[in-house]
């Protein structure tokens, strides 16, 4: 690679809108990881025909790799939703169900639907839908990928996190989970023990109800936020909130493979 195009591979990354991460490489693939064992085998197949030698986990991180190809720009606003501070549930599902500009919700049910019913999808497209799905069911357990627009989900709340300067977001995104110092594989055996009754009862909500569910506790971690650059103990915020992101990514795993096995299975 030219200097020419190091400096614009680095400037497009800069650029891109930090709200459209999630989770980070490490969460995204501890929720493939565990979506990947409650697949059926007529799904495992139809993925392996699409993904060839990539698996959910390494296929999870492509929806943010790819931000730095500007053809693919029109993707960023595909990995979030926007709802507003103290909305009610009748609120955000009738707004959510009339929107239309491209957001988490609505490009998430269009490629479900494509992947279902067209069968003339192209092989290029199915790889890319089958990429951002197992992508955008991950960010949408981030519960900051269904916060509040104004402040950009968490990203312009600025804090202290012991003594480095980071943002709300980005504690949820990051900071929380690389805290316990797992693999995506030891960080998925661990949080991956769960009921016949639990996956049931998780594969029951619908997209609404995940994006609330989220929101919900976006809003009760925006409570606790008294002052900007407040500083944070993280041995204290670790403990009070780590198994709050965990338990969304392990729903996320079972809600990621019982919406695939819906496609495919």
């Amino acid at each position: 690679m030219n200097i020419k195009k190091h400096i614009l591979f680095i400037a497009l990354a800069v650029y891109l809108p930090v709200q459209t991460m999630a989770w980070g490489q490490l969460g995204h693939r501890v929720v493939a990881q565990i979506a990947d064992s409650y697949l059926t085998p007529k799904t495992r197949l139809a993925l392996e025909k699409i993904l060839g030698n990539e698996s959910l986990a390494m296929a999870a991180n492509w929806a943010d790799f790819i931000k730095s190809d500007p053809n693919y720009r029109y993707l960023s606003s595909w990995h979030y939703v926007d709802l507003k501070a103290g909305e009610s549930f009748a609120d955000a599902k009738a707004y959510l169900e009339k929107d239309t500009v491209p957001n988490a919700y609505n490009k998430l049910n269009f490629m479900i639907r494509e992947l279902k019913t067209n069968k003339l999808l192209s092989a290029d497209k199915k790889l890319l839908y089958v990429r951002m799905i197992i992508h955008i069911v991950g960010d949408l357990h981030q519960p900051f990928h269904a916060g509040r627009a104004d402040d950009q989900g968490g990203n312009k709340i600025q804090l202290m996190w012991g003594n480095e300067q980071t943002n709300l977001h980005s504690i949820w995104d990051t900071k929380l989970i690389e805290s316990q110092q797992y693999s995506y594989t030891e960080y998925a055996n661990n949080l991956n023990h769960t009921t016949a009754a639990q996956r049931a009862e998780w594969q029951k909500a619908d997209l609404v109800q995940i994006i609330w569910e989220s929101n919900q506790i976006a809003e009760s971690v925006y409570n606790e936020v008294k002052e900007p650059n407040q500083k944070l103990n993280t041995y204290n915020y670790v403990f009070a909130h780590i198994h709050t992101a965990e338990e969304q990514m392990l729903k996320g795993g079972v809600r990621l493979a019982g919406i695939l096995n819906s496609i495919f299975g």
